[in-house]
């Protein structure tokens, strides 16, 4: 028998910026990128390794089969401009977990299939942020993260006991998949945590164990944050989980701010963060930005409300300082009034509410309303702005006074469209409310400005 000949893993090139190295070497959309120095590629982190060198060959086949073998000078770390037809050059490797707190699996059905999808790959940890649980990497996972020095790994812990860990995931593998942490923190890989807390099952003393032990991977370990279980009405032949009530948010709280001053007096950083739904849950107010270390956990919703308050806040003081304010005083019994309005979750509003009365005593020409939208769609546990639908906004804003344009926030809609999550576009909404829809990016002074009347996006 002959010997079986292995088929090289090909990837399909879908674009060549302008003025390149890539268009320079007459690279075309549609070549096929065989190795890069003799090395074929798995995936883009292959790509970027091989290609930050000064000196190197890259093999590319023609539509035509033909092979070329490209020799390139260039300097350390220059891209070759060449965009791919996958970003990550390689299929995205789906969840094998079965999560009892899962929130795909808590979707209506209907929606488009892409939501559906479960990703836990580790690859896009580092390319988007996501939160993995390492339960599908392999050794060889880990060992290229080491090589390439990918940083940082943000990692799904849940809790550091095995047996829970096993049971939470529905994987018997989850609790050994803890240890692969001990080989990132010996190599020096930076690392931040989550932990998605789930009543009766990994909160009071099992929170405390998992924080205690993932006090060990400091200061690899940067981060760890402890969010509250999202949970639909869709939750029918699911684990009973139930929503936290205000006590026992309080005592979830009392838990983090006790090792925050263990981890301060020792190591100097707060280390363990509370998502903001713990302190609005608690009634409590929110702490200031130094306890946030620099933000680490944002997308995970630590912090965001501090951060947004403070950024806007320092926008009306830098207005305040170039005598804007005084002048626009000064002129306001020539103004016309200025009516608008803001759409947000139910999470946000109380404190959107509390800017836009600040920006009004400042502004009285200007009349802002503030809409708190219920999540109908998902249910109304569900509180954040970003997982809102078109078709909650259009019911409860229909018939309401919106001013002459109404702010939403980016978070609403997919990354770079239009779309909200049930698929309704930005224009529908539009054509239904009858308003102008002004998109405003998620930070402090974005929303300051859109109050003003300079937007982020119109739409």
């Amino acid at each position: 028998m002959g010997q079986i000949t292995r088929e090289r893993k090909k990837h399909r090139i879908d674009g060549i910026v302008p003025g390149s190295i890539a268009d320079q070497l007459e690279v075309e959309p549609g070549d096929l990128l065989i190795s890069v120095n003799g090395e074929e590629l798995e995936d883009v982190f292959d790509y970027q390794y091989q290609i930050n060198e000064e000196y190197l060959t890259m093999l590319i086949e023609k539509p035509d089969g033909e092979e070329w073998e490209l020799e390139i000078e260039k300097e350390y770390e220059d891209d070759l401009g060449i965009v791919f037809e996958n970003g990550l050059m390689d299929d995205y490797r789906s969840c094998s977990n079965k999560c009892i707190f899962c929130f795909i699996d808590q979707m209506p059905p209907g929606m488009r299939k892409t939501l559906y999808f479960k990703d836990d790959d580790s690859r896009l940890s580092f390319l988007q942020g996501n939160y993995v649980t390492l339960t599908n990497m392999k050794e060889k996972d880990i060992d290229r993260i080491i090589k390439y020095k990918l940083a940082p790994i943000n990692i799904s812990v849940q809790t550091m006991n095995p047996k829970l860990r096993n049971m939470m995931l529905h994987n018997r593998f989850a609790g050994e998949a803890l240890e692969k942490m001990r080989r990132l923190y010996e190599a020096g890989i930076t690392m931040n945590g989550q932990i998605v807390l789930c009543k009766g099952v990994n909160d009071k003393e099992e929170l405390t164990y998992t924080i205690q032990e993932l006090t060990a991977y400091l200061p690899h370990m940067a981060s760890v944050s402890v969010v509250p279980a999202g949970l639909t009405k869709y939750r029918d032949g699911l684990y009973p989980l139930e929503p936290f009530t205000k006590k026992e948010a309080e005592e979830v709280l009392q838990t983090i701010h006790d090792w925050q001053a263990i981890c301060m007096e020792r190591w100097q950083t707060h280390f363990i963060h509370a998502s903001d739904e713990w302190y609005l849950l608690a009634q409590k107010d929110l702490p200031p930005a130094a306890q946030y270390d620099g933000y680490l956990q944002l997308e995970n919703g630590v912090g965001m409300l501090r951060l947004l308050i403070d950024e806007f806040h320092e926008a009306l003081q830098m207005d305040r300082q170039s005598g804007v304010l005084e002048a626009g005083a000064a002129q306001t019994q020539k103004c016309r009034q200025t009516c608008l309005s803001v759409a947000t979750g139910m999470l946000a509003a109380p404190f959107i509410q509390m800017l836009a009365r600040e920006f009004m005593e400042l502004h009285p020409h200007t009349h802002i309303m503030i809409y708190p939208i219920r999540n109908d769609f998902f249910g109304e546990q569900i509180t954040v702005s970003g997982l809102l639908t078109g078709q909650d906004l259009q019911a409860q804003l229909k018939g309401k006074e919106l001013g002459t344009r109404l702010l939403l926030p980016c978070n609403l809609l997919r990354s770079g469209e239009d779309v909200f999550l049930d698929d309704m576009t930005v224009a529908e909404l539009k054509n239904t409310l009858q308003v102008e829809i002004v998109i405003v990016n998620s930070n402090g002074q974005e929303l300051y400005h859109a109050f003003y009347g300079k937007p982020s996006l119109e739409v």
